[in-house]
């Protein structure tokens, strides 16, 4: 386009900014298609999370808009979080589920890394729930002492993924042998190659697993050797990680590394979105996690729902992108070896 055409079309692009700009919510969302993007394969945690909150979520946000699923995978989330960042329009009519660990990788500046969590608007997380490392009868591991003795092979979902991450830091802090097989692209394509007995074991969150293949876990064919956060998981008598932690450094470096399940599922809005839309889609967010049809939904798919507001996230990545950088230095040097 030239630039007197450009010059042309200034005026027009202005009326239509501050048209958009001076109208109310209920206005703005009225007939809009909302585009929800997940950074993950369909038929994952993260993708069924979205699909289950934007079957209800409509009938909470002020001029009910629709919602579109856009599975955008790859890099562990990285791609979808930068394109996002990047190019998603500003204005609340996109919003996306990114990975919960992709903080965590902004942090350390991992490589492609291109958006800044602080300027995100965190809208909300419908989980909470603890990492588990397990491993499949039959694999000889019993439980987590084992793993100083006997090695686990486990699959990796990619770099940055908290499915690969995991067993390398749990190995690099405590000599645990867990050794990473990567290449499967998603978690549940590593969940396959565990029932196909190309792998031993995952590293994952704990109510995937559970939803993915009910009763096994009860029933020992999914043996939980641990869980990453401080309180165990004392219904399958496994212990937090924690307990294997001497110093104070060590466990300094785990809150670290688990605060990617802090942050649970988090949906995000793009940097510089109105306040209003934002603090729109954060009240009909917490309206849609109490709505009853939702519950009911969640617990037919054996999913549990447990709010965090948008506020807390927003607060929770201040302070953790606040870190000291001799901690950050440390768990470089420990994920380089």
């Amino acid at each position: 386009m030239t630039k007197k055409a450009w010059l042309a079309l200034l005026p027009l692009l202005l009326v239509s900014s501050q048209y958009a700009a001076g109208q109310s919510v209920e206005e703005f969302y009225k007939g809009r298609q909302v585009r929800a993007i997940v950074g993950t394969a369909s038929g994952g945690g993260y993708d069924t999370w979205m699909r289950l909150i934007t079957r209800h979520w409509s009938k909470h946000i002020p001029g009910a808009p629709t919602f579109t699923i856009q599975n955008s995978p790859g890099a562990g989330g990285i791609i979808a979080a930068n394109s996002f960042y990047q190019t998603a329009p500003r204005d609340g009519s996109t919003i996306a589920m990114i990975g919960g660990n992709l903080s965590y990788q902004a942090l350390m500046k991992e490589e492609g890394v291109r958006f800044d969590p602080l300027k995100f608007n965190w809208i909300g997380s419908p989980e909470v729930t603890s990492r588990v490392c397990v491993a499949m009868d039959g694999s000889g591991i019993r439980k987590a002492e084992d793993l100083f003795t006997h090695e686990l092979i486990v699959g990796g979902a990619g770099a940055g993924t908290g499915v690969s991450m995991t067993p390398r830091v749990v190995s690099a802090l405590f000599g645990m042998k867990l050794r990473v097989v990567e290449g499967y692209g998603s978690a549940i394509t590593v969940q396959l190659a565990m029932e196909r007995g190309e792998v031993q074991g995952i590293c994952q969150t704990f109510s995937t697993l559970r939803a993915w293949r009910p009763g096994w876990m009860e029933e020992g064919k999914m043996k939980v050797l641990f869980n990453m956060e401080r309180t165990p998981l004392s219904e399958f008598g496994a212990p937090s990680i924690m307990q294997f932690a001497k110093t104070a450094e060590q466990r300094q470096i785990l809150t670290l590394f688990s605060s990617g399940v802090e942050l649970g599922r988090p949906i995000v809005a793009p940097p510089d979105a109105p306040l209003e839309r934002v603090n729109a889609l954060r009240l009909s967010f917490e309206q849609t996690l109490a709505d009853n049809d939702l519950k009911a939904e969640a617990q037919r798919l054996n999913m549990d729902v447990s709010l965090v507001k948008g506020e807390n996230l927003q607060a929770f990545v201040e302070d953790l992108m606040a870190t000291p950088q001799e901690v950050l230095n440390k768990v470089q040097e420990m994920m380089r070896k």
